[in-house]
């Protein structure tokens, strides 16, 4: 049975094996960015904290994109999922960043949600062999394959970092704080 704390987080498990330890705590980084976007309408998604560019619609996004970068590009091998797939990345490699404040909170939560989903499937899929050492399909750009294991230590260390930028925004918005 999964603990739920008062702000409605998965808390990981104290004794689970080590890809319900990793994906325990993904699962509870995931349920904080959530949290800090709650009920926030436009203004509050485009809110910043000066000097800083960056917004919690922002985060979304750029989550989003990291989630199908890293689970269904780098570790199954499939194409980008729209809209990432139509980016030139090269030409804009901030384009998640500064596109937000183009979408609508709905449009940026619905991304951020459908591209968890994907990544909790592909997960499942991938777990399926209990093989936390297993390569990725997709080499990075210096042809190394990452394992299983360093991307889900990797998407838990982008969550928390990207949380604590989310605690940030959140308080300046309306003093909303918390862990």
């Amino acid at each position: 049975m999964t603990t739920v704390d008062e702000q409605g987080r998965p808390e990981p498990p104290l004794d689970g094996d080590e890809a319900t330890t990793l994906l325990g705590f993904l699962d509870f980084h995931r349920a904080t960015l959530a949290w800090k976007c709650a009920g926030l309408d436009a203004a509050g998604l485009r809110a910043t904290v000066a000097p800083s560019t960056l917004t919690l619609g922002g985060l979304l996004k750029h989550l989003a994109y990291v989630e199908d970068h890293w689970f269904s590009h780098v570790l199954s091998g499939h194409d980008r999922a729209a809209p990432f797939d139509t980016v030139d990345w090269t030409a804009t490699p901030d384009w998640d960043w500064e596109s937000a404040a183009d979408d609508t909170p709905e449009q940026l939560v619905r991304l951020w949600e459908d591209a968890v989903a994907r990544s909790r499937e592909l997960l499942g899929r991938a777990l399926a062999d209990d093989d936390l050492s297993q390569r990725a399909r997709r080499p990075r750009g210096d042809g190394s394959r990452p394992s299983l294991r360093w991307i889900l230590v990797h998407m838990v260390e982008e969550y928390s970092r990207h949380n604590g930028h989310a605690d940030l925004i959140r308080e300046s918005i309306d003093g909303s704080t918390g862990e």
